[in-house]
């Protein structure tokens, strides 16, 4: 049965230990069946290799006095397993500890010799990871009620003045019928119907704790959602009366316009140095404050109640300095 075996041996040892850069000789893979009590010619090891190829395994050979085998594509290439390592390192809704199980996971996809590439430290600026180790079940468990249509109950975590963790509104349990996650500004949230708002709200994903499906019925989506819609509502801009705004911007902000409001966003160039932005946002404080970020590389040209009304708050901001 072992010998039998044998070629699938073959191909885990190349899979284990080699790459394009850390070929694996025949003697190497007669040694290494030996180690197993297989027994073996370097006619077999070649007979086998083309039974594996045969069979659409991706075994390459490079042909000399003595042939070297190895590995020729992998499910993912090193470039890719490095942006995913990346992207694990900087989100912070993933805790130290899953991050570390998650990348050495991520790695076994690569050879030995390529998963130590794998080892980045990644600088991330004031990224400060999450210690909820239960997220990774609380996805889980939202995609299957996203995918089921199923309601989940859950409670929330809120802190107190001396950052101590405690369950919101005295451990209430929430209701929702879960629609959508989104990934957005380092956070993963749940976007769905919660009971108790009465609408479509979103939930920080890694303050979500004894998460569970519930025997409530599932609310269905209404039929004016868009989750496209609601994340420029609530993520770009947050909650706030939906306008169209134009705004007179310097030059140099192009870029900071086009990362806020895509490539599609309305411009026209202007005199001395400046250009005219068209967006639709939620007019709110957060908006207000996003555009006193700039000190005057921004400024609001209408609607004349959004303008009056910003003009308003840096009067009122002045007078309580």
């Amino acid at each position: 049965m072992v010998n039998k075996n044998r070629p699938l041996y073959i191909f885990k040892y190349l899979w284990d230990h080699t790459d394009e850069s850390h070929p694996a000789t025949t003697s190497d893979i007669i040694s290494h069946l030996a180690s197993l009590g297989i027994t073996t010619t370097r006619k077999t090891v070649a007979e086998d290799v083309v039974e594996l190829q045969e069979s659409g395994f991706d075994i390459v050979c490079n042909r000399s006095r003595q042939n070297e085998y190895f590995v020729g594509s992998r499910y993912m290439e090193v470039a890719e397993l490095k942006m995913l390592v990346d992207a694990v390192q900087a989100a912070k809704f993933i805790s130290p500890k899953k991050s570390a199980e998650l990348i050495g996971k991520v790695s076994a996809l690569a050879s030995p010799h390529q998963s130590i590439d794998l080892k980045r430290n990644l600088f991330v600026d004031g990224k400060v990871k999450t210690s909820n180790e239960a997220v990774y079940y609380s996805v889980d468990a939202l995609h299957h009620a996203i995918q089921n249509s199923l309601a989940v109950t859950f409670q929330y975590i809120e802190y107190t003045a001396d950052k101590k963790k405690v369950l919101k509104h005295n451990g209430q349990k929430y209701v929702l019928s879960p629609y959508d996650l989104v990934w957005c500004n380092d956070g993963y949230y749940v976007v769905g119907w919660s009971e108790s708002h009465d609408k479509v709200v979103k939930f920080r994903v890694d303050r979500m704790v004894r998460m569970n499906i519930s025997e409530k019925p599932f609310r269905v989506k209404p039929k004016e959602y868009d989750i496209a819609v609601f994340c420029r509502q609530v993520f770009s801009m947050y909650d706030g009366e939906l306008c169209k705004v134009e705004l007179k911007c310097k030059n140099a902000l192009m870029k900071t316009v086009i990362d806020r409001f895509g490539e599609d966003v309305e411009t026209m160039s202007l005199e001395n140095g400046y250009f005219k932005a068209v967006v639709e946002v939620s007019v709110s404080p957060t908006f207000y404050s996003w555009v006193f970020t700039f000190d005057g590389g921004i400024k609001i040209l209408s609607p004349k109640k959004v303008r009056q009304a910003y003009i308003d708050r840096l009067k009122s901001a002045e007078n309580h300095a």
